[in-house]
C-alpha cells in the first residue's frame, strides 16, 4: 500500500562500563497498530547499519523494536503475483543479511519487547541471546496458516535450538491450530529465549545482561540440540497434518522436510533448500491464495460501504429470548464483553434460571484457571439473572431472540417484545435462515430490527452475519454493528435473503452430497470429497454438531424460494426424523473425484448467484463468511479464490468470480 509506513533500522551508540554498544531499534516510525515489518526499504536499511558495524571496535549489540512491537516478518503485501525468481532472491536476501547479522565479531542480544511473528522471530534467533518481556503474547511462525513456511532460517535454526519436537510444535501445528501463538512464559520454557524480564525496566536489564556475559568472556554461541529423534518425530507430524489438511495444501509437508533435514545439513545448505522451497511455494496457488485471504481478513471488511456513519446508541442492559445451549453462549458472550446486565427467560422458567447459573458455573471455571479475577467474576455472576415474564426486558436496550427456527414462534416473540421495551430498544434475531423483514412484519416499528446471525461454537468461530432488512434504519444498523465489533467478532454486512451467506453456500454442498448418497456412494466417499476442499471437519461430522433438523428446515427455507437448485432430500429428511436411512453402495455411483468436482460447480454456480443477487457487496466478502463461519481455509483463498485459479468459475458462469 502506499502510505504504508517503512521500516527502518536505527543504530545508537551506547556508552558502557565495557566500552560502546550498538543499540538497535526496529521502527517504522507508527504506533503498535501498525507493527514493522520487514519490506525491500527495510533490508537496505539493515545492510547500511550491519557495514557500519563493521567500521570500528563495537564490544556487543543489543536488537530491540519500538514500543510494544519487536517485528512481524515480511512485508506480504510484496508477495501477489511474485515470480519464483524474485521469491529465491527474497529469501536469499535475508538470509545473507541475518547471515551477517549472526557473523559478528562480538555478543549480540535480541531484546524482545513485543510481538515478534515470522521474520521477526527469526531475525531474533540469528542472535547469540535473546531476552523477553514477561508481557508478551504474540510469538510464533505463522508462515504455514499462510501457505508458506519461515524462509529466512527459522526451518533450521529453531530446531537446533529447541529441538525436533518442539520445533514442529512451533512451525508446523501451532499455526494449522487456528495460528496459535505462545507467550512469552512458553517461549522461556521451550528455549526459544533465555530470559524473560519485567518490562519495565526491559531494556536497561537487557542490556545489563549483555554487559555481563561481555565481562565473563562469554562469546558467540551455537545452538546444539539433539536432534536424533527428528525423524520419528516429523514422522508422526505428518499423520497429525494429514488430519488437517488431507494432503491439500503442501506447505506444512514441505516444512516438515525441512525441520529433517536440519538435523544432517550445515546452515548454508539448510538456506539453500529454504530458497529452494520459497521459489516452488510462494508464487504458487495455495501460498497466493493464503495472502489474498489474509488481506481479506485483516483489511478489506474491517470497513463495509454499507455500515452507515451513524452514532449508534448506547447498549448498557441486554436481554436474550430463550434458554437453550445457543442462547447461553450469546448471553454469556454479552455478559463478559460487554460487562452489562443481561436478562434470560425461556416459556420453561427452570431452564432459564438453569442457564443462568451454568454461566456463573462458566465464570467460576474461568477464575480455576487463572482466566478471570475472583471479584470480576463474582460482579459477572451478580448481573445475569433468569425473568419470568417478558416484563423482564423492561429496562433492554438491546434484546435478541434465539428462540426455535420457526417463522410464527419468533414473530410471536418480537410481538411481546415491542408492548414492554422501550421504542428504541433494538430487535434482534439470531436466525441462521428466516426473513428479519418476515419477522418484522406487522410490528409497529420494524426499522429497529435487524439480523446478527452468529456461528456455533459461538466463543470459538469469529463471524456475525449483520443482517439488514429493508425497513432496518441506519441508527439500528449502526448499533448492530457496533455491538458485534465490542463483542469481538467480525461483522459482514449482509441483505435480508434466505440462509444469508454461510448456510446458502454450506446447503448448497450439501445437496450434491445428499444427491450422491442417494445414488449409491457411501458418507466415508461423500466426506472424502468435501474434505478436498481443505475443510476442517467431514460433512457428515458438521451435520451431527447442528443437527439434522436444523439442517433439513435450511434445506426446506432454501427450497421454498430456489427449488430448482436445492430438492429436498429423503436422506435428510430420515436423519432429521431420528431414522437412519438404508442406503446401499451401487457400482455406479460417482467416484469421489466426480463428487469433488460437482461440488465445486455447485458452490461455483451459488457464489456467482448470491453476488448477481448483491447479498454481499463482493466476492472478498463471501470468502471472509465462508473463512471465519464455515472455516475455509486460507489457502484456498476461502472458496472464490480457488474457483478462478482453476478456471472453474469461468466455466459455470461465463466469467470470474473476482470481477464481481
Amino acid at each position: 500500500m502506499a502510505d504504508a509506513p517503512v521500516t527502518r533500522f536505527h543504530l545508537q551508540e551506547l556508552s558502557t562500563r565495557v566500552g560502546p554498544i550498538a543499540l538497535v531499534t526496529i521502527d517504522n516510525g507508527a504506533d503498535w497498530r501498525k507493527p514493522s515489518t520487514f519490506g525491500p526499504d527495510a533490508l537496505e536499511s539493515l545492510a547500511e547499519v550491519l557495514g557500519r558495524l563493521r567500521t570500528r571496535d563495537w564490544r556487543g549489540l543489543v536488537l530491540t523494536g519500538k514500543p510494544l512491537v519487536f517485528a512481524v516478518g515480511a512485508d506480504i503485501t510484496q508477495f501477489p503475483g511474485i515470480t519464483p525468481e524474485r521469491a529465491r532472491e527474497g529469501g536469499k536476501a535475508g538470509h545473507e543479511l541475518f547471515g551477517r547479522l549472526r557473523e559478528l565479531p562480538f555478543p549480540t542480544l535480541a531484546a524482545v519487547n513485543g510481538a515478534a511473528l515470522g521474520g521477526g522471530l527469526e531475525i531474533a534467533l540469528h542472535c547469540d541471546v535473546r531476552t523477553v518481556a514477561s508481557n508478551v503474547r504474540h510469538l510464533g511462525f505463522p508462515e504455514v496458516f499462510l501457505g508458506l513456511f519461515p524462509a529466512w532460517g527459522g526451518t533450521q535454526l529453531t530446531p537446533r535450538l529447541v529441538g525436533a519436537e518442539a520445533a514442529v510444535r512451533l512451525i508446523v501445528d501451532n499455526p494449522l491450530k487456528q495460528n496459535r501463538l505462545i507467550r512469552a512464559a512458553d517461549a522461556l520454557e521451550l528455549g526459544l529465549v533465555d530470559h524473560d524480564l519485567d518490562p519495565v525496566e526491559f531494556l536497561d536489564e537487557s542490556i545489563e545482561l549483555l554487559l555481563r556475559r561481555i565481562e565473563a568472556g562469554e562469546g558467540k554461541r551455537e545452538p546444539a540440540a539433539d536432534l536424533s529423534d527428528v525423524s520419528e518425530i516429523v514422522r508422526k507430524a505428518r499423520a497429525r497434518v494429514d488430519d488437517v489438511v488431507h494432503g491439500q495444501a503442501p506447505a506444512p509437508y514441505r516444512a516438515l522436510d525441512l525441520i529433517e533435514g536440519a538435523a544432517s545439513w550445515s546452515l548454508e545448505e539448510g538456506y539453500a533448500a529454504e530458497e529452494d522451497a520459497l521459489a516452488d511455494l510462494l508464487p504458487g496457488p495455495e501460498a497466493q491464495a493464503s495472502i489474498y485471504a489474509f488481506d481479506v481478513v485483516e483489511r478489506r471488511i474491517k470497513k463495509p460501504a454499507g455500515v452507515p456513519d451513524t452514532q449508534p446508541r448506547k447498549v448498557q442492559a441486554v436481554g436474550v429470548v430463550g434458554a437453550g445451549l445457543m442462547a447461553t453462549q450469546l448471553a454469556t458472550l454479552f455478559l463478559r464483553k460487554l460487562e452489562v446486565p443481561v436478562v434470560l427467560t425461556d416459556v420453561d422458567a427452570g431452564r432459564a434460571e438453569s442457564a443462568a447459573e451454568s454461566i456463573r458455573g462458566e465464570l467460576a471455571g474461568l477464575v480455576a484457571k487463572g482466566r478471570l479475577g475472583e471479584g470480576k467474576a463474582r460482579f459477572l455472576g451478580s448481573i445475569v439473572t433468569a425473568g419470568t415474564a417478558p416484563d423482564a426486558y423492561a429496562g433492554c436496550d438491546l434484546v435478541l431472540e434465539a428462540v426455535f427456527e420457526e417463522l410464527a414462534v419468533k414473530r410471536e416473540v418480537f410481538g411481546g417484545l415491542e408492548q414492554v421495551v422501550a421504542p428504541e430498544c433494538l430487535l434482534v434475531t439470531n436466525t441462521s435462515s428466516l426473513s428479519v423483514a418476515d419477522m418484522a412484519d406487522g410490528l409497529a416499528r420494524p426499522e429497529r430490527v435487524v439480523g446478527l446471525h452468529f456461528f456455533n461454537p459461538v466463543a470459538v468461530l469469529p463471524l456475525v452475519e449483520v443482517v439488514r432488512a429493508p425497513a432496518t434504519d441506519d441508527v439500528s444498523l449502526a448499533t448492530a454493528w457496533d455491538v458485534a465489533r465490542k463483542l469481538g467478532k467480525r461483522g459482514v454486512l449482509v441483505k435480508d435473503a434466505p440462509a444469508f451467506v454461510v448456510n446458502r453456500m454450506l446447503t448448497r454442498q450439501s445437496t450434491v452430497l445428499m444427491q450422491a448418497l442417494e445414488s449409491g456412494s457411501t458418507f466415508e466417499e461423500t466426506d472424502e470429497a468435501a474434505l478436498r476442499l481443505g475443510i476442517p471437519m467431514p460433512p457428515s461430522a458438521l451435520l451431527a454438531m447442528v443437527g439434522p433438523r436444523v439442517a433439513n428446515h435450511t434445506l426446506q427455507t432454501l427450497h421454498d424460494a430456489f427449488p430448482d437448485r436445492f430438492p429436498l432430500s429423503p436422506t435428510l429428511q430420515a436423519l432429521a426424523d431420528g431414522d437412519f436411512p438404508e442406503l446401499e453402495a451401487r457400482n455406479d455411483r460417482p467416484s469421489v473425484g466426480e463428487i469433488h468436482e460437482r461440488i465445486l460447480e455447485a458452490l461455483a454456480d451459488e457464489a456467482r448467484r448470491i453476488l448477481d443477487e448483491r447479498v454481499v457487496a463482493s466476492a472478498a466478502e463471501l470468502d471472509a463468511c465462508l473463512i471465519l463461519g464455515a472455516g475455509f481455509p486460507f489457502f484456498r483463498g476461502g472458496i472464490t479464490k480457488h474457483l478462478d485459479q482453476t478456471g472453474i468459475s469461468q466455466r459455470v458462469s461465463g466469467r470470474l468470480l473476482a470481477d464481481g
